[in-house]
């Protein structure tokens, strides 16, 4: 996170580097999370502290002192929120699951009640 506040990077770069890198990071697995209105609100604060960083704090033009950006200047980056892509990949990943047939795990969970009793015990060695 150090080098996104680096005054030698240009703002592109820094755009860059939060897409590829920390938002894959961020977003490892978020199909199957159950966000709470918390974890929500987590996430933003993690999203405007680093687009902060990014868009260094600009000189206010009248009173001549150096203020941060606010969220409605922070979001003119033009990307989603992390929450919008959070839900937008979790219907993605409802849909996808919808397609399968009817004899995948994954479709009778999202269906219904999965059918059948789980062996006791520990499972067994594969080979």
């Amino acid at each position: 996170m150090q080098n996104l506040s680096s005054i030698w990077l240009s703002e592109n770069i820094k755009i860059k580097t939060f897409r590829t890198i920390i938002l894959s990071v961020v977003l490892f697995g978020c199909e199957t999370w159950s966000l709470t209105l918390r974890e929500e609100h987590r996430l933003r604060v993690l999203e405007n502290r680093l687009l902060r960083r990014i868009f260094v704090p600009k000189r206010d033009k009248v009173t001549k002192e150096w203020r941060n950006l606010h969220i409605e200047e922070l979001n003119l980056y033009s990307s989603p929120s992390i929450v919008q892509v959070i839900k937008l990949r979790r219907m993605k990943w409802a849909e996808h699951v919808a397609h399968m047939g009817e004899r995948r795990g994954a479709y009778r969970v999202l269906v219904r009640k999965p059918e059948g009793k789980r062996p006791l015990g520990r499972l067994g060695h594969r080979w």
